[in-house]
């Protein structure tokens, strides 16, 4: 490996990036060693006793591929061929279109490394389950809150990846009140399926922890979320589960992701997905 540093360029920098992606970083993956890098590079470097120059020369690079290579394995959190064929027979589906669904809806894995699962914050929902507490939101703004309560949808403020739980954890820290703790984590859609936390008294479960806490144990657990969730949720005169059923992937799509899902051709991928299980 070459020695690289801020504002080097190329593949070396590519597997620079994925690495520190792997281990829980922020960084933007791309042929470019930006500040985000920088920075990363240098906390590892802190946190493994090496000299904190930023620099990626032969020592950094021993201690970041070593790292990588001891990086917990969470293979047992993931969902199987059983699993699968279990929820298909569950729910009186062809094996096809669960395995499509799965494919197509499911965001990828559904944990992180370290065991956590997949979240995403949303700011505007959280302003909607503070008021559905009977808290005004608009006391709580500030500069140091703008990028986890704000009252209309946007992107801005996605870290992705474990930044996520920076914001979770940020919100839910606003206040020592549990309305605030409940409103946080019910603001973040959680595991493989991306299910809202809010949903967790509609799907059956006790509380908001009670959901949380099913999706810290394994895939399996996902996959019962969103077969909980198909199965209780209406669209357009009919469960999302029929929908599946009568193969209109376009309104089980739209029911699912709401009208974007024509910009991002959910219906077609699914259609597809499904045609190629269907000749396995």
């Amino acid at each position: 490996m070459k020695t690289i540093r801020y504002r080097s360029r190329g593949e070396d920098v590519h597997h620079l990036e994925q690495i520190l992606a792997k281990l829980g970083y922020t960084v933007f993956v791309s042929n470019f060693f930006g500040k985000d890098t920088h920075k990363a590079v240098k906390d590892f470097q802190l946190k493994n006793n090496l000299i904190v120059d930023g620099i990626v020369g032969l020592k950094t690079w021993s201690v970041l591929i070593e790292a990588e290579k001891n990086l917990v394995a969470f293979n047992d959190k993931f969902l199987s061929e059983k699993d699968v064929k279990d929820f298909a027979n569950k729910f009186g589906l062809e094996l096809a279109m669960v395995k499509a669904v799965n494919e197509i809806e499911s965001s990828g894995k559904g944990f992180l490394l370290h065991g956590r699962p997949r979240i995403l914050f949303e700011g505007h929902i959280f302003w909607k389950q503070l008021e559905k507490r009977g808290i005004k939101p608009s006391q709580f703004v500030s500069g140091k809150t703008k990028d986890i309560l704000y009252k209309k949808w946007t992107k801005t403020h996605y870290k992705g990846g474990s930044g996520e739980y920076d914001r979770l954890e940020k919100a839910a820290g606003i206040s020592d009140k549990p309305e605030f703790h409940e409103a946080a984590f019910s603001s973040a859609s959680w595991g493989s399926f991306q299910i809202m936390g809010f949903h967790y008294e509609h799907l059956g479960y006790a509380s908001i922890d009670h959901f949380v806490s099913e999706m810290y144990e394994h895939e399996r657990e996902h996959l019962k979320a969103f077969g909980k969730f198909i199965s209780k949720t209406s669209f357009k005169g009919k469960k999302l589960i029929d929908w599946i059923k009568e193969k209109n992937w376009a309104k089980f799509a739209e029911g699912y992701n709401g009208p974007g899902y024509k910009k991002n051709k959910y219906d077609i991928k699914l259609k597809n997905a499904y045609v190629k299980y269907s000749n396995d």
